[in-house]
């Protein structure tokens, strides 16, 4: 049997290079676990629906490669179009984009409770949206009050949540007046209504006035008082749609649906106003058809602006200004389908989800964190006349 021997020096020199390659054995494990378990969060998605039809959709994404799988489908009522989520997902609230109810011109709203190991839906109640087709819905920052935008009826409401969840009888309830230069401006049409970073102020978007409103809250009686002046207004024509804020809460970005523009505002935190910097095409310069904007987003990191182009079919990719809030365009990609309605970025910043609602169809696409660019997963989910998508934290996987 032959032995073979090691010189103390050669151990060492042996032992120091298997020390010094620990941290990268160490690191490739980590890497690996890291691959073995992929990044995942829960996709809701409000659709367009009878009331006998399967209308709230839940899908897992998969973040690391833009993969949707199917896990839940909700009769959620008539047309449940928008919807939104407390931050502890344990409650989601969406509108019925209907213009009757209980022989009422009216729609409505319902309010769920989630199942927090599956992301399972429950009916807890409806209520009356006192105006017909509303079509949007978000919560102030106490989560104390739902507020909606009726499109049909050109009126917003706030109501009150109750501590389990459910919704009672809208108490805050302010009819715009008045109406704007295009055929589909001949009287008011409220279409987003949203909280401004601190609930200071709300904001209702009004397609048909050209305005953006602003409105106190007053979170313990949910009652809306109006400010005396229009806290920003269009050029005539433009017709707004969509407002979101920056994360630095010193900008926010107006998408207008009837002239395919979006416009960079400054934020008057004190006054509740806007003032605009610049506005620019969401299209490129030779199209010649017809299109019209539906939904707009900032990144989470603040350092890229998304809005959907209905009709081009696209998704136009901008960069924004740190200092100053200017826009430049990056991109404009195809949505793979029919009018991209609604869209969605994850928390994380990894994935795009646009929503085509005449092709009944959604489509993933990976965001460059660097230039913003889009580009398609090659992953996307059969989903019949899809409106809205909501992304939230995944759940735990066990029943309550």
């Amino acid at each position: 049997m032959t032995l073979t021997t090691t010189s103390r020096r050669n151990f060492l020199k042996t032992t120091s290079l298997g020390l010094a390659s620990l941290p990268m054995f160490l690191q490739a494990c980590a890497s690996g676990k890291a691959a073995a378990k992929a990044s995942s969060y829960f996709v809701y998605v409000g659709t367009y629906a009878k009331p006998d039809q399967d209308s709230i959709f839940g899908y897992r994404l998969n973040t690391d490669t833009g993969e949707l799988t199917r896990l839940l489908a909700v009769k959620g009522g008539e047309n449940p179009s928008f919807l939104t989520l407390d931050s502890k997902k344990r409650f989601l609230y969406a509108v019925n984009e209907i213009g009757n109810y209980n022989n009422a011109k009216s729609g409505a709203v319902s309010a769920f409770s989630v199942d927090p190991g599956t992301g399972q839906l429950t009916l807890l109640n409806q209520q009356a949206s006192e105006g017909s087709s509303p079509c949007y819905i978000s919560l102030d920052k106490t989560e104390k009050v739902a507020l909606a935008a009726n499109y049909g009826g050109g009126n917003v409401i706030a109501l009150p949540i109750q501590d389990n969840g459910s919704l009672k009888k809208a108490v805050g309830n302010e009819q715009h007046q008045g109406s704007s230069i295009s055929n589909r401006q001949s009287g008011p049409h409220a279409h987003c209504i949203i909280p401004d970073p601190k609930n200071n102020f709300i904001f209702a978007v009004d397609l048909g006035l050209d305005q953006v409103l602003g409105y106190r809250l007053d979170p313990k009686s949910a009652k809306l008082t109006r400010a005396a002046q229009p806290a920003f207004q269009t050029k005539p024509g433009a017709g707004p749609r969509h407002l979101t804020f920056h994360p630095n809460g010193q900008f926010a970005f107006l998408i207008c649906e009837l002239n395919s523009t979006v416009i960079a505002l400054t934020y008057n935190a004190s006054q509740g106003t806007f003032s605009e910097i610049q506005a620019l095409s969401t299209l490129p310069t030779d199209f010649t058809g017809e299109s019209y904007c539906a939904d707009v987003h900032v990144s989470p990191d603040g350092k890229f602006l998304y809005g959907s182009n209905r009709g081009h079919n696209s998704i136009a990719v901008f960069s924004i200004n740190p200092t100053n809030g200017q826009l430049t365009l990056v991109q404009h990609v195809s949505t793979q389908g029919n009018w991209p309605r609604n869209f969605a970025i994850d928390p994380s910043g990894k994935i795009l989800i646009a929503a085509n609602e005449r092709s009944d169809d959604i489509f993933t696409y990976r965001i460059d964190s660097g230039t913003g660019q889009l580009t398609p997963t090659g992953f996307s989910a059969q989903v019949p006349k899809p409106v809205c998508v909501q992304i939230v934290a995944d759940f735990n996987g066990k029943k309550s």
